[in-house]
């Protein structure tokens, strides 16, 4: 079992979200977040993985490879700062 680092970890909506107000824009994280309960995908929850682009009293937005993610501030389920992606590989051929 992995310990989280509770400076860049949060599992709780409320902890989450100031762990995420703390954080700077541009800083690389994972939100998970509730989905609506009639979204295609059948799921309860998600993740965004990206740059925090900002955070406010009702919504966070994750600057993610497909673009920007709104996710209310309610549905925040959990949050963390995660380190920066790795070089991506050249493409063969």
């Amino acid at each position: 079992m992995t310990r989280m680092d509770p400076a860049t970890s949060a599992t709780s909506a409320s902890s989450a979200l100031r762990l995420l107000a703390g954080l700077p824009e541009g800083a690389r994280v994972s939100v998970r977040y509730a989905l609506p309960a009639d979204d295609a995908s059948g799921l309860p929850l998600t993740d965004a993985l990206g740059e925090l682009a900002g955070v406010d009293a009702r919504t966070v937005t994750v600057r993610t490879r497909r673009g920007d993610v709104v996710i209310a501030a309610a549905d925040v389920r959990a949050a963390r700062a995660v380190p920066p992606a790795p070089p991506r590989r050249p493409r063969r051929g």
